[in-house]
Order: C-alpha cells, then sequence, then structure tokens
C-alpha cells in the first residue's frame, strides 16, 4: 500500500466517522416528523377511510363498494374530463404565453419595469375578487369588453353563460393571470448567457435556431418546473370555476346559500368541486377519499410524464 493511499484513507476515516454520527439523523428528524404527521399518515388514513363508509358519525368497513361506485359515477367523469381538458388545454396555453410575453419583455428598451407591473399585476388580485371583475368585464350585456368589440363588428360569445363557451372563458382568465408563469421565465430568458448567442449569430444561426438550440435548452428546467405546477395547479381548479359559475347564475350576492357547482350544464364542473361536494355537502367521506386517491394518482403520473420529457429533450439537445 503506497504513502498515497494510506494519506487518503486517514483523510477519509474521520468523514466516514461523521456521516455515521447520531448527529446526522439528529438535524434529520424535524424533515422526517414533518413528513410522516403531514404526508405519510393522512395519505395513510385516506387509503384506509376508502374502504369504509364515513359521514363523521358513523364506520363501517365497505370493501372496494367506493371504487365500484366511482365506475359509475356520472358526475365524477364529467368532472374528469373538464378537470383533464383545462390541464391539457390550459396548461400549454400558459406555459407558451409566458414564454412569448418573457421573450417580448426581453426586448424591451424603455418602460420594460412598467410593463412587467402591468403583466404582473392581474396574478396579485386576490383569485375570487379577479374571477368576479373578469365575468363582469366579459358580461355581454354590461361589459365593457363585448361593447367594445361591437363596436368593432365582432359579437363574442357569452363565455360564462354558454355551455361550450364556459372553459374557454376560464382559459381566457388563467391566461389574463399568467404573471407566476412570465416572471420566472423572464428570470430564466434573462440568465442566458448573451456570449452564446453571439457565438452563434457569426456561424450563421438565425433568430429561431438560437432560440431553439441556445434559449430553449437553457430554459428548460424552468420550463419543466412551470409545467408540472401548472398541471397540479389545474388538478386542483377550483375557486375560480365556482366563482364564475356562481356570478353568471345570479348567485354571488347570495350568502349561506346551496350552490350546485357545474352552471351552466356541468361545463365549469371540475374533480376537487366534486370532491368537496361529496366529502363536504354529502359527507360520503369514504368515496371523497377514493376521488382524492384518483385526483394523487393522476398528478403523480403527469408529474411523472412531464419531467421524463424534458430530461429526454434536455439529453438530445446535449448530445
Amino acid at each position: 500500500m503506497t504513502a498515497l493511499s494510506l494519506a487518503r484513507r486517514r483523510a477519509a476515516g474521520p468523514r466516514a466517522r461523521r456521516r455515521r454520527s447520531p448527529a446526522v439523523p439528529l438535524f434529520l428528524a424535524p424533515w422526517l416528523v414533518g413528513a410522516v404527521l403531514l404526508f405519510g399518515y393522512p395519505l395513510a388514513a385516506t387509503v384506509y377511510f376508502s374502504f369504509t363508509r364515513y359521514d363523521l358519525f358513523t364506520l363501517q368497513y365497505a370493501g372496494l363498494d367506493n371504487y365500484r361506485y366511482l365506475l359509475h359515477d356520472g358526475d365524477a367523469w364529467r368532472a374528469m374530463r373538464n378537470t383533464m381538458w383545462l390541464v391539457v388545454v390550459v396548461v400549454p396555453l400558459r406555459v407558451l404565453f409566458g414564454l412569448g410575453v418573457a421573450q417580448l419583455l426581453t426586448r424591451v428598451r424603455r418602460g420594460g419595469s412598467l410593463l412587467r407591473s402591468v403583466f404582473y399585476l392581474p396574478y396579485l388580485i386576490p383569485p375570487v375578487s379577479a374571477t368576479v371583475a373578469f365575468v363582469f368585464v366579459m358580461n355581454p350585456g354590461t361589459g365593457p369588453v363585448p361593447a367594445i368589440a361591437r363596436r368593432l363588428g365582432v359579437d363574442l360569445p357569452d363565455f360564462f353563460n354558454e355551455p361550450a363557451w364556459a372553459k374557454p372563458g376560464l382559459a381566457l382568465l388563467a391566461l389574463w393571470a399568467v404573471g407566476d408563469v412570465m416572471i420566472i421565465l423572464l428570470a430564466a430568458l434573462l440568465d442566458v448567457p448573451v456570449s452564446l448567442h453571439e457565438a452563434a449569430a457569426i456561424d450563421g444561426a438565425g433568430p429561431w435556431q438560437r432560440f431553439r438550440h441556445i434559449t430553449l435548452p437553457t430554459v428548460s428546467p424552468v420550463l419543466a418546473f412551470a409545467a408540472v405546477t401548472g398541471v397540479i395547479e389545474m388538478l386542483q381548479y377550483f375557486t375560480q370555476a365556482l366563482v364564475a359559475a356562481k356570478v353568471a347564475a345570479g348567485q354571488a350576492d347570495q350568502p349561506g346559500t346551496q350552490f350546485a357547482p357545474g352552471f351552466p350544464d356541468g361545463s365549469t364542473l371540475t374533480y376537487p368541486q366534486w370532491l368537496y361536494d361529496e366529502g363536504f355537502r354529502q359527507f360520503n367521506m369514504g368515496y371523497a377519499c377514493v376521488l382524492a386517491l384518483v385526483l394523487f394518482a393522476v398528478a403523480m403520473a403527469f408529474t411523472l410524464v412531464l419531467l421524463r420529457r424534458f430530461h429526454a429533450f434536455t439529453d438530445a439537445e446535449a448530445s
């Protein structure tokens, strides 16, 4: 054994002993306790209650009855289709629109700070207030946007009173409040090295080639973050759809009244709304736990698929 290897073993000895020190699990204990109490136990309890009939007062074992009922619950499948529409349509639109706005703001020389504030401000408005204002603004009878469109010879649809246009109305609302996506993508774009663009331009690369082979691979981790968080947000979409339906139905000024979500004609019924309705209005807690587990599984599946896709894209660009 050489002197160099002996020196390395002596240097590595204290480090190895420190890694085996009891201080390591002590430092990890707060996270472990939090993970068990705030994630592990609720998940295990949800799985347990999904096999029961539980109404907060009585508990009875039901086996797979709740899972069988889900297969024949038409409202749950309608809510899932609406939620999947929001995931498939709204999330890419928000990411692309946020990327386009951020790219535009990187080119602005004067008034850039003002424009950033203008695009970010709608996101800072509380969701309930923003939804109420947006529905009134888009109202064909009293809203200024349809009035201006009529003056230009364009008739806008009644977004939140026609079933075919209710979800596109929610998509417009989501695009209006795209400031959260825009601001993180703007930070990522400003962090792209200018020297890479200059070198590519000298080699004859055009604007699209520079964007495709330099900008996109550089900001791909941020795009992945925006896509994953957007999917999770749309899978949990609740407040805006419910408030928009209540305002369109004329029941926004009637607090405490029972309101069946989904107006008009179930077009704005989202999966979290149906989960809440079953659990906290009908008190079918066992069935609500089944719905929650399905939502958790779908969110995990989307997250894994998106991360794999972005890793494959990054590896392809790197090679």
